[in-house]
């Protein structure tokens, strides 16, 4: 943490101590609210505590002359303390939108900052990059693009020695990222993804958490599949080491950091989302690796009931489910691949835990789910042999996109032949169909439709049991619609000819 002067009222480390934990608990927030809306957020890292907790006065809304005031004591001042006192009273001023507005429409201001930024004094260069760490924080647009005079060294600093300079750098540059594509021209020529890469090598936990921050923001930029991703030069993601080391980052152990690990399972998620070059983290290593760190969560699940742990699964599912697209990936058998039991074990460890800390979460692990047995004989197996049909069956009343999900993963397993079927049949999926069949949703009755054709392709003995359930009466609530009318028809046929 950055260093203040010495409290009165109580120690420093506890001080510091209770900031730490803020910090990580506004960023855990921020982490979910991704994770649940998809937001692109701005993080903001203020140490004001200390000076504060001595007394110090409060922000307050500067005009134009108190901006130039404290810009000149920081420039001009008596002593160095003086100078820092002007820094830190123009730091908290610019906490409010009115000054930033000022500060930025004010000449001359920005060049003075930056002159600041660039001093050989780091107390003083410090609180310069505290301010322009909180313009910006600014939700405006123009706020964020005067601060483009700045990126450049805000770039180089990055090099440095000092890990809490390093890691503001890192915040502030990934706020300027969000707010506007024309700071991202900016920096992509100044080389911020070869300054990011040489990043990622930090021993320091809290640099590391950063950049992971400010990467992820540079990635969900809406140009960043062509001009951020995918060149094949240093300049690029993919071109950089930068895949490789996330994917070590995320290598289960006792080094896996979880804040760190959400951080770039983030940033991979984007990287895969761009459909770049899936096939190049493929040779990495990417589908074992998130494998292996699937069965490392699960078994974290298992031994705590830290509903946190989510922060990080949500990611780590939808990283393997998007990989497993890929047409030319086989799951199964190889060093770069996934072993079927353990993944499916580990999963019905997750879904058992989202049904009661995260429901939200459901639809992401029966989408992985759905993707493993799609095309894989050997995935369906597992789940008959670990008899986890009844238990999927038990999910169905969850929601309309979860029953959706669990009727494609039966039917991926129906579509096996008559073998798989068998387990699926004499049983209690036919009731179940049964209930979904009268579903107001027309996917869920659609998928149910599917899940129909295929027991009676395959276990002709079903429709016997179908009919006698009224089965025919129900599909014919069904027949007007245009969307299933056609597959009810066909239904309606294979039962009347039995």
């Amino acid at each position: 943490m950055w260093r203040g002067r010495q409290g009165r009222l109580r120690p420093v480390g506890c001080i510091v101590e209770e900031l730490r934990c803020q910090r990580r608990e506004r960023e855990a927030a921020l982490r979910k609210a991704r994770r649940e809306q998809q937001l692109v957020s701005k993080r903001l890292l203020r140490d004001d505590v200390l000076e504060e907790a001595e007394g110090e006065c409060v922000a307050m809304i500067l005009g134009e002359a108190e901006i130039q005031q404290f810009l000149q004591l920081a420039q001009r001042g008596t002593d160095e303390k003086q100078r820092e006192r002007a820094l830190v009273s123009l730091r908290r001023g610019l906490q409010h939108p009115q000054t930033q507005q000022t500060f930025i429409w004010l000449e001359g201001s920005m060049r003075t900052l930056v002159g600041l930024l660039t001093s050989n004094r780091a107390l003083l260069q410090l609180e310069a990059a505290r301010c322009l760490h909180e313009l910006s924080h600014s939700e405006q647009s123009a706020v964020a693009e005067a601060c483009l005079p700045a990126t450049s060294y805000l770039l180089t600093y990055l090099s440095g020695h000092s890990s809490d300079f390093i890691e503001l750098c890192l915040y502030t540059l990934g706020n300027l990222i969000v707010e506007s594509e024309a700071v991202r021209r900016r920096l992509l020529p100044q080389g911020i993804v070869p300054a990011l890469a040489a990043c990622i090598q930090s021993p320091h936990l809290t640099v590391l958490e950063a950049l992971g921050y400010a990467l992820s923001q540079l990635l969900q930029a809406k140009e960043a599949p062509e001009m951020i991703i995918p060149s094949p030069v240093g300049s690029s993601v993919l071109g950089s080491t930068l895949p490789q080391h996330i994917l070590q980052l995320l290598q289960p152990g006792p080094k896996l950091n979880p804040g760190v690990a959400v951080e770039f399972a983030w940033c991979l998620h984007y990287i895969i989302c761009s459909q770049v070059n899936n096939a190049l983290l493929i040779s990495h290593g990417g589908l074992s690796t998130l494998g292996l760190l699937l069965l490392d969560v699960a078994g974290a699940v298992q031994r705590t009931e830290d509903a946190g742990l989510e922060l990080l699964v949500c990611p780590v599912l939808r990283c393997l489910s998007n990989l497993l697209t890929e047409a030319a990936v086989e799951v199964v058998g190889g060093p770069d691949q996934l072993e079927d039991e353990r993944v499916v074990a580990a999963l019905y460890i997750l879904l058992q835990f989202f049904v009661q800390k995260q429901p939200s979460l459901l639809p992401e692990g029966l989408w992985l789910l759905n993707n493993l047995t799609a095309n894989s004989p050997s995935f369906c197996t597992s789940l008959l042999s670990m008899d986890l049909i009844k238990p999927l069956l038990q999910l169905l009343p969850v929601s309309n996109v979860v029953s959706v999900l669990v009727l494609t993963v039966l039917c991926n397993v129906a579509e096996k032949g008559r073998a798989y079927c068998q387990h699926l049949w004499p049983g209690p999926l036919l009731p179940c169909l049964m209930g979904t069949l009268a579903s107001s949703d027309t996917e869920v009755v659609g998928q149910s439709l599917e899940l129909l054709h295929l027991l009676f392709l395959y276990r002709p003995e079903a429709v016997e049991a179908f009919l006698q359930h009224s089965g025919l009466q129900v599909l014919e609530k069904h027949q007007e619609e245009a969307q299933l009318q056609d597959r009810v028809h066909a239904l309606q046929k294979t039962a009347l000819h039995r």
